[in-house]
């Protein structure tokens, strides 16, 4: 008869697999991200049009005249975007660690929604006045947060491409990246500086103010990530700002005249 063999301990991470696991989770999600963000401003620069003068649409249609087919590319769209959340989860069970190790579960719902609207209330305000400055110092491109049909999915979809940004860059930037660049020895400030400049590095397609207030954003992120141990505030606060920006733009656009 087979005996069957025992459980295999899970893998002991060094600093050398954790730097390969981190390039691959990378790879398949925000490096790459802001690879072709990287490419998108080199675009934006070389253009006849100065930047203030492009659009960086955030949300926009992807079957315009077509509200059926666009509705289904949307989600199609967010669910790929997403995947690799699962793919974190997946390694970190591998590890002998779970999604609880960083904080992004539903063990303090209480607490980390008061954090995160708190968070979302200091950084939204002060961000939406940085961009306006950045803006009209011509060194950003026209920021379209939702440029989307005016149907009955309109509004949903835009909270559940909140809810995507949000989820996919806490879990991965702030609460995955910082945990393993911490069990390989990194300093926590060496550590949210690379963090930080990651994030500002995918939202180079907005211009160099886009990178400038992500990376600020991403200072104060890790350093809380790092007090809290918790990446679900990050994420409740993520997806509030980016609610309140892409549903207040689809109802204020073409409403008010200091709105780019």
């Amino acid at each position: 008869m087979h005996t069957p063999s025992p459980l295999a301990p899970p893998p002991v991470l060094g600093p050398k697999l954790i730097r390969a696991e981190v390039i691959a989770v990378l790879s398949v999600s925000l490096g790459a991200s802001a690879l072709l963000a990287f490419v998108r401003l080199v675009g934006a620069l070389t253009a006849p049009k100065e930047l203030q003068n492009q659009q960086a649409v955030l949300v926009g249609s992807m079957a315009p005249g077509r509200p059926w087919l666009d509705l289904t590319l949307q989600l199609v769209q967010i669910a790929i975007a997403v995947a690799p959340v699962g793919l974190v989860a997946y390694l970190m069970v591998r590890s002998g660690e779970s999604m609880r190790t960083i904080g992004a579960d539903f063990r303090e719902p209480g607490r980390d929604t008061v954090r995160g609207a708190l968070l979302a209330a200091a950084i939204g305000g002060s961000g939406l006045a940085f961009y306006l400055a950045v803006w009209a110092s011509g060194v950003n491109l026209t920021v379209v947060p939702g440029q989307l049909p005016e149907v009955w999915w309109q509004v949903p979809v835009l909270l559940l491409a909140s809810a995507q940004n949000g989820v996919l860059e806490e879990v991965i930037v702030a609460g995955y990246l910082l945990h393993r660049l911490g069990q390989a020895g990194w300093g926590p400030w060496r550590a949210v500086v690379v963090s930080s400049l990651l994030r500002g590095s995918y939202h180079l397609y907005q211009g160099f103010g886009g990178f400038v207030g992500n990376v600020v954003m991403g200072l104060v992120f890790g350093r809380l990530y790092q007090r809290w141990g918790r990446a679900m505030p990050l994420i409740v606060a993520h997806t509030l700002i980016d609610a309140v920006a892409f549903v207040g733009y689809a109802f204020l656009r073409d409403r008010v005249s200091w709105l780019p």
